[in-house]
């Protein structure tokens, strides 16, 4: 049996606000470091139930502020060179007091991204959205969570990059990610979860985002991994995104499908 490698890593939660005086905050996001490879993952909250509970908790948040914390975060890890504590030490001083960061927090783990989507489980995904993942993937967390078993049982895991910034492609300050990418041939595949049953207007960020990619980019091919197969038959959403999604070269790849099309993938991807 292989030995895991187990490397020391280094957290913070990091914590919106709104008034310090109260003291109250609400979780909205993960920085996780792990200083034996130099990587460092962030995660910020980009789905609209998790906006929709902000609302209901602080409905005076600045909304704004959250959905650029993602962009800005990343842009500074970027060019930081330092360990954690001195990154978030130096955004002491620059971010708005209504953003924070828990005290550090070490773990052992084997790979940084599991453990980036297991601390944003535990610590800031909404109780109902952890509860529905668990059970059934309706959302784009539940199908992201059941998408990432899929690949680590196909063996693509390791040659999949994770929360893919699409603003070089699109805008600078472009608060999305893609999911999974992947190269194989020449070829950028990208791969995002979309959930049929919630925001029709996902479908459109995605038809969006891969026409700028095409732009950019000579060879391209997108996927999108549903929680069920379509029903444009009987399900006026479903006829919508499947429609408009066929439109713009986009399949679906529903759940059940998944496992067949990694394994089909995986000795095409590079």
């Amino acid at each position: 049996m292989t030995e895991i490698e187990l490397h020391p890593c280094a957290y913070h939660i990091v914590r919106y606000t709104p008034n310090l005086i109260r003291d109250e905050w609400i979780n909205v996001g993960v920085v996780i470091h792990d200083p034996a490879t130099s990587r460092y993952r962030v995660r910020v909250i980009d789905e609209e139930a998790e906006f929709a509970r902000l609302r209901r908790l602080h409905p005076s948040a600045d909304e704004s502020l959250v959905r650029g914390l993602s962009g800005l975060l990343d842009g500074t890890l970027a060019e930081h060179t330092d360990g954690l504590a001195a990154w978030v030490a130096k955004l002491d001083h620059t971010l708005s007091n209504t953003v924070q960061f828990s005290p550090q927090k070490g773990l052992l783990g084997a790979d940084l991204d599991a453990e980036l989507e297991r601390l944003y489980h535990d610590h800031v995904e909404p109780p109902r959205q952890r509860a529905a993942t668990a059970e059934s993937a309706t959302s784009r967390s539940g199908i992201r969570a059941r998408a990432n078993d899929v690949f680590r049982s196909a063996g693509l895991w390791g040659k999949l990059s994770r929360a893919v910034r699409v603003d070089e492609f699109t805008y600078p300050g472009d608060p999305l990610r893609v999911d999974f990418a992947y190269r194989r041939n020449g070829t950028r595949g990208f791969i995002q979860s979309l959930a049929l049953s919630r925001d029709p207007s996902q479908a459109k960020v995605l038809a969006y985002t891969a026409d700028a990619i095409r732009a950019k980019l000579v060879s391209t091919e997108f996927v999108a991994v549903t929680e069920m197969e379509p029903r444009p038959g009987e399900n006026e959403r479903h006829r919508f995104m499947a429609g408009l999604l066929e439109e713009n070269g986009i399949p679906l790849v529903p759940l059940s499908r998944l496992p067949v099309w990694a394994h089909q993938m995986r000795p095409l991807i590079q």
